[in-house]
């Protein structure tokens, strides 16, 4: 599908947008767990370089098959989707406090 350059510029600016949002969020909540310490901090270490390696491994896949698609917009468009699936993801469990 090929959104007409207003819409897609106005989805890029609301996904990049959110995601700013949304990392700022998981930055705060994941400091504060980092700087309780203890195996809670040494536990979420881990996990975000486990999910930062997985994420560039499959980001990378879908990159080199083109489901992102080929036009720069919508591949840029397809990553920042793809990343805040897993922000808002880590959000929501960092809220929870899991």
């Amino acid at each position: 599908m090929t959104l007409p350059p207003s819409k897609t510029s106005r989805a890029l600016a609301t996904e990049a947008g959110l995601l700013g949002a949304e990392a700022a969020a998981v930055l705060g909540l994941r400091s504060a767990r980092l700087l309780r310490g203890g195996k809670g901090a040494r536990d979420e270490a881990a996990l975000m370089v486990r999910e930062k390696l997985a994420a560039s491994c499959q980001l990378t896949g879908l990159l080199l098959t083109g489901k992102l698609g080929l036009r720069p917009d919508r591949v840029l468009l397809g990553m920042l989707r793809f990343y805040r699936k897993g922000v808002r993801a880590n959000r929501r469990r960092l809220a929870r406090g899991g």
